[in-house]
């Protein structure tokens, strides 16, 4: 079955890829070759002014240009417009170190010496973990306080005799709703406004970042008109909590689900259950009818009763003694048939009874000890030991 289950799961996931490839296909293919289109004529315009420019080295000036661009240079950048600004300063270095942990990886600015990627290994190995615990303290918390906040709101709710089916509802979307206006929707405006994008490109950049896709052509605080030191510092603590929330959605996701399927099996281990009894009432009543002669087997508590207190002195002969003498005191049913211990003490009373109305014999004679000597009192033993009166001789 779970064998199934994941062939048919696959099945799903690769026909989605192969949908997904095929509509980016229909979609970002045009635009590719009327932009090849486009730089191919520009080459050749520029080519036409400049007579004493080659195709070859024109080539090999934008392979420069766009090597440079991978190192996180910017071309309108020069020494006369703003010359402080650098992709490695401090506040960038740190966001860089930011996606490195996070996983997001824009790409926009890559490693390009040996000493960088060698270092780069071993940070991503030891900072992605750490990052995961930090990131599951925060969504525990974060998600604590939201659903905190949210329980007064239910609280007011089912104070209004709201169903408490429904209110479960409303916590939910509101718990959903709450998350997007502080981590989605307010971030889109923020960067509209210190970026300069669309809302288009905003909620783009907002969406690929907090997935942790991080394409890397929309990046916050990559450009040089951005001169806030704590700007890109800012965006990495947005992305902390943006993924917290993201990752305390799925737990509590995953909380449900299991409340459900916990509900579920307690369901069907009680429908279980009821069949079981069914049958065996079924079972009895055909069995009644079809045999009413056929003698019952005893209950068990019946086979558990300990023998009758005379059966303790086989040997002895049945006394002549008149009835009102030898009878035995009748045992407690309720508590010789709960309890094993109070079972076995009143055979030793009995059998004392027993044994100084009906035998003459002290009770050394006696062929086996007693089942349960601690609860027995302690009684003198010997020729000392009085007979009992009216036995005969």
């Amino acid at each position: 079955m779970r064998g199934t289950t994941l062939l048919a799961l696959l099945a799903l996931v690769l026909l989605y890829l192969v949908l997904g490839a095929l509509v980016f296909q229909a979609l970002e293919q045009p635009h590719e070759q009327q932009a090849q289109r486009g730089l191919g004529e520009t080459q050749d315009k520029f080519l036409r002014d400049h007579l004493c420019v080659s195709q070859q080295e024109l080539g090999q000036f934008v392979e420069e240009v766009a090597t440079a661009l991978g190192e996180g240079a910017d071309p309108g950048t020069n020494s006369s417009s703003n010359s402080s600004h650098s992709a490695w300063d401090l506040a960038s270095a740190f966001f860089f170190s930011g996606t490195i942990i996070t996983t997001i990886g824009y790409g926009n600015a890559a490693l390009r010496t040996d000493a960088g990627r060698l270092f780069c290994i071993f940070y991503a190995l030891v900072g992605i973990p750490l990052f995961g615990i930090l990131l599951a303290g925060v969504g525990d918390r974060l998600g604590s306080s939201l659903r905190r906040g949210i329980g007064h709101i239910e609280a007011i709710f089912l104070k209004w005799h709201v169903p408490p089916e429904l209110v479960r509802v409303l916590s939910a979307m509101l718990f959903l709703l709450v998350g997007c206006l502080l981590f989605v929707l307010t971030p889109t405006f923020v960067f509209c406004y210190m970026e300069k994008w669309s809302k288009l490109e905003a909620i783009y950049f907002v969406i690929v970042t907090l997935t942790t896709v991080g394409f890397g052509d929309y990046v916050a605080g990559a450009g040089p008109r951005q001169d806030f030191p704590a700007y890109q510092p800012l965006v990495w603590f947005w992305i902390l909590l943006g993924l917290a929330y993201f990752a305390s959605v799925l737990t509590t996701i995953g909380n449900w689900l299991r409340v459900v399927s916990r509900r579920t099996r307690a369901e069907m281990g009680g429908l279980t259950a009821q069949a079981a009894s069914w049958t065996g009432t079924v079972t009895a009543r055909v069995t009644q009818r079809a045999g009413p002669a056929t003698p019952q087997p005893p209950p068990p508590l019946e086979k558990e009763r300990p023998p009758l207190p005379p059966a303790l002195c086989p040997a002895q002969p049945p006394s002549p003694a008149p009835p009102e003498k030898t009878e035995t005191p009748s045992p407690p049913t309720a508590s010789a048939l709960d309890y094993p211990g109070e079972n076995l003490a009143f055979i030793d009373e009995s059998s004392d009874t027993q044994s100084e109305r009906g035998f003459a014999q002290p009770r050394t004679a006696r062929g086996r000890r007693r089942p349960n000597p601690v609860r027995k009192p302690a009684r003198p033993r010997g020729p000392a030991r009085p007979r009992g009166k009216g036995v005969p001789v």
